[in-house]
């Protein structure tokens, strides 16, 4: 796959110049992503319908960087990343998210990273009634088998409307509710790494499912 092999050079020659003067491996590593995520996108709905439909060009982030407000002017990612959802890379819904970048920085996760004040009050109502159904999920032998836990960014203090005893006031101060599993470059360069991309999909699909049942 040139894909890693593209990216660990644009990390050392990250500027425009030397974009343009290899733009054919560029254009063969864009394409070696968008034919992973097209073979993704043919096997996933039958994990999850929901995702039926969707296009590569739907899921796939651009690599170019938005600088405006970064003090690092890199013009472009060093990794190529997709994310399968229901609303593809901009929808709301929680999904599938796909990460490439080489030196055993690729990972496989989802769920929902940072979502809007409304969906996260529907997501924590959910968790208010409905904690148990989570937890076996978390404690699942699937879920255990790639990931350790639900991880992202928590409040300090109990969310409005909670009190601070609440039983699982840990789970209603999280602000994302996100899965990762890593995955080496050798894993990333196997014949058989889309199948386990869908795999490791599979196991994260419940969690995946409660948080977008939550927002419905």
């Amino acid at each position: 796959m040139t894909i890693l092999n593209f990216l660990k050079q644009l990390s050392k020659h990250n500027d425009k110049t030397w974009m343009d003067e290899n733009r054919s491996q560029y254009d063969a590593a864009r394409d070696d992503f968008q034919q992973l995520v097209a073979t993704l996108l043919a096997d996933i709905p039958a994990i999850d319908e929901t995702l039926t439909g969707l296009q590569p060009k739907d899921c796939i982030f651009r690599l170019h960087r938005d600088v405006r407000f970064s003090k690092d002017k890199s013009p472009y990612k060093n990794h190529f990343g997709a994310y399968l959802s229901e609303g593809g890379k901009k929808g709301e819904q929680a999904g599938y998210y796909l990460h490439l970048q080489p030196h055993g920085e690729s990972f496989i996760g989802g769920g929902m990273y940072a979502p809007s004040s409304d969906t996260l009050y529907k997501v924590r109502q959910e968790i208010d009634y409905n904690a148990g159904e989570l937890k076996s999920i978390v404690d699942s032998k699937d879920f255990k088998r790639y990931f350790e836990t639900i991880k992202g960014n928590k409040l300090k203090r109990p969310p409005k409307g909670y009190a601070a005893d609440h039983p699982n006031i840990e789970l209603l101060k999280m602000k994302d509710f996100m899965v990762m599993h890593p995955v080496t470059d050798a894993e990333v360069h196997a014949e058989d790494f889309p199948q386990y991309v869908v795999k490791v999909f599979a196991a994260m699909m419940p969690l995946v499912q409660y948080l977008n049942v939550a927002i419905s």
